[in-house]
């Protein structure tokens, strides 16, 4: 089976866009800082697939071609981070934050980021896999462990003294021997340096750490409750009229025709006519919607497969030019023969919309052949490179700025209204903000893939799954791979010709995979009449995840529970980047209504080193309290549980 990160950059990169075809450096860079002291990694080997190569003909001081990020020390003391992550409501601003001011010594409000602006950081492929913490997080620490040791060495060649006798604590260099101390702030003041590190220095290892594992509350979320911060749909410019686009009768339609000489007569509002793109602009937000509404437009139509088709159609049209992804281990046909009991089972995952809070926007302004465009998006330099390639102009005139953007869940990869709101403001020389609605988000924006998942299975003398067949049509190959011990397994992803836009989505396809393997799990342990928990340990050696499992279980009260017909409690467990997490659920039913309640939820969930326990308790969206949490290794297991007696589910 391919490299899993591959796998996802593929998914990634597949996302088809919505078909539009349209007729800094170094010096600046130093200029904009001013004097202190830039630190650079040098990046090796597996490094590059995180952040890649940066470079300018127009450079007149070299840097290295790669570099992961840099950290930029003020003569005020005060610390700037530069990357190319975004911040879209996870609170990596806040978590990357702590591992830069522990490892840098310095008060975390000294601690300022820029992040996702395509002219002041360097190239990253995007916020997305959950890789900010483990991978963004880790170099921004190896940066700044690097920054403190020039730091110290400076302030030995200063005081002529051993450097192994200088202490960095709290933004300032001490000589315990003498007493003697001097700030970050004084010893960079006036110099510009660059110190590149070509391997990575040691870091400080979770259990002392002082400010990262603690509950730092959300950075400027004070401007966030208060209505202060200016998401890009809040954003104006002088001058800047508001774009509607007209979206089409149908998935795939052509334009055939439009009218717009009923509105072309209204003064303030201009008609745009780009090959396949109509939109409208006014300096009024109402009147750009209604004028759009009053456009008079004719499409074709092609036929696309019903609800009731689309499962088979995924499994009937194969994705033109897919080479086979697939895991084979031992012999599926000596584990079929082998197996006392056997089960096969189809189970399909539906299309899903994002919904993210914000829905997509963008601020797009010309000045020239140069464009900047302000806009909600996980992968700026990809859209970056997709204005540069859709106008037909050097990526260099192309400046793509993120603010912190209202959640994506995987659904703000490209840039459909960075390009839009791009068009509209070329032909009217003006900025131009465009704001899609909510019926666009649900219609027009990619999607969650649709998947059908085929598994069969057999089960030997005691309990032991012996074959495991899997195969994933459409839906993707996250956490495809089972955790159990089987022998013969043959696990494949087939890419299939989806009817609607599809891409990534919170977790890809793992969500569908875990659901599919746990659900069939459950039901083989009913076939051979064991308790599902039990069931699950038998064919499992995996460690963290039978910790989570055996956590959960006991945390809702697995043992001491009884099942009726009215009442059971289920549970279901997995693994994705480097996260273990169980689930049990109690359930009531009654037969009277028909009504399904959830009664408790119990999970444990295992991630590592937990760099702010006020984020983790905020994701899992628990009520029960988070216990207070001292980092004192390198896992760190922690178990919640919820009550939801207001949830029904009416069948």
């Amino acid at each position: 089976m391919k490299d899993e990160s591959l796998s996802e950059d593929q998914q990634h990169n597949a996302i088809s866009p919505l078909g539009y075809r349209f007729g800094l450096d170094r010096r600046a860079f130093f200029k904009v800082l001013g004097s202190g002291v830039v630190v650079a990694l040098s990046i090796k080997s597996g490094l590059s697939q995180e952040s890649g190569k940066v470079s300018n003909p127009h450079s007149e001081e070299e840097l290295p071609n790669s570099i992961a990020a840099w950290i930029h020390i003020a003569a005020d003391g005060r610390v700037t981070v530069y990357t190319g992550k975004v911040e879209m409501g996870q609170n990596i601003r806040t978590s990357l934050s702590q591992q830069v001011a522990e490892e840098l010594q310095v008060p975390l409000s000294s601690v300022q980021f820029v992040m996702g602006d395509t002219h002041l950081t360097t190239f990253d492929r995007g916020t997305f896999g959950s890789r900010s913490t483990p991978t963004m997080g880790s170099w921004l620490r190896s940066i700044a462990s690097s920054a403190r040791s020039l730091l110290i060495d400076m302030a030995a060649e200063r005081w002529h003294a051993d450097r192994t006798l200088l202490v960095a604590s709290d933004g300032l260099i001490t000589e315990p021997k003498t007493n003697r101390s001097i700030s970050y702030g004084e010893l960079t003041r006036g110099r510009q340096l660059v110190k590149v590190v070509g391997d990575r220095p040691a870091i400080t290892p979770a259990k002392d750490w002082r400010i990262a594992g603690t509950a730092v509350p959300k950075l400027d979320g004070r401007a966030f409750v208060t209505g202060d911060h200016k998401y890009t749909s809040d954003m104006k410019l002088p001058g800047m009229l508001h774009g509607k686009v007209v979206r089409p009768s149908a998935f795939q339609a052509t334009l055939v025709s439009f009218d717009s000489n009923d509105i072309e007569r209204n003064p303030g509002v201009q008609v745009v006519r780009d090959s396949n793109l109509v939109g409208v602009l006014s300096a009024d937000e109402y009147a750009a919607a209604n004028a759009l509404k009053r456009l008079r437009v004719q499409w074709n139509a092609v036929t696309q497969p019903s609800e009731n088709e689309l499962f088979n159609y995924l499994r009937n049209n194969p994705e033109a030019g897919d080479d086979r992804d697939q895991h084979v281990v031992g012999s599926v046909d000596k584990g079929r023969a082998s197996a006392e009991k056997k089960l096969a089972q189809t189970y399909t995952v539906a299309y899903i919309a994002h919904v993210p809070l914000e829905p997509r926007a963008a601020l797009a302004e010309w000045n020239g052949d140069q464009l900047t465009v302000w806009t909600g998006t996980q992968r700026p330099f990809a859209v970056r490179d997709d204005l540069a390639q859709t106008f037909r102009i050097p990526k260099e005139n192309v400046r793509v700025v993120v603010p912190d953007t209202g959640s994506a869940f995987g659904g703000k990869h490209i840039g459909d209204a960075a390009i839009e709101a791009a068009r509209l403001a070329k032909t009217a020389a003006k900025p131009v903000k465009l704001v899609w609605t909510r019926e666009e988000e649900f219609t027009w924006a990619y999607f969650r893939p649709a998947g059908v998942i085929d598994v069969k299975s057999g089960v030997g003398g005691g309990g032991n799954v012996v074959v495991w067949e899997f195969d994933n049509y459409n839906s993707g190959p996250a956490a495809i791979g089972t955790p159990y011990n089987i022998a013969n397994q043959r696990i494949e992803f087939h890419a299939a010709d989806s009817p609607l836009r599809q891409g990534s989505y919170r977790g890809l396809a793992a969500t569908a995979n875990h659901f599919a393997r746990e659900t069939h799990m459950d039901e083989l342990a009913h076939l051979v009449g064991m308790d599902s928990l039990e069931f699950r340990l038998k064919n499992l050696t995996e460690p963290r995840l039978r910790a989570v499992l055996q956590t959960a279980a006991n945390r809702i009260g697995w043992k001491e529970s009884k099942s009726s017909s009215t009442r059971a409690i289920g549970i279901a467990g997995g693994m994705e980047k480097g996260g273990y997490v169980a689930t049990c659920a109690e359930v009531a039913v009654d037969r009277a209504n028909g009504t399904v309640r959830i009664v408790r939820v119990a999970e444990a969930f295992e991630c590592g080193a937990i760099v702010n326990p006020q984020g983790l308790k905020n994701r899992s969206r628990i009520r029960s309290r988070v216990p207070s949490y001292k980092p004192s290794g390198e896992h760190c297991l922690r178990a919640f549980i919820l009550r939801m007696d207001a949830y029904s589910i009416h069948t």
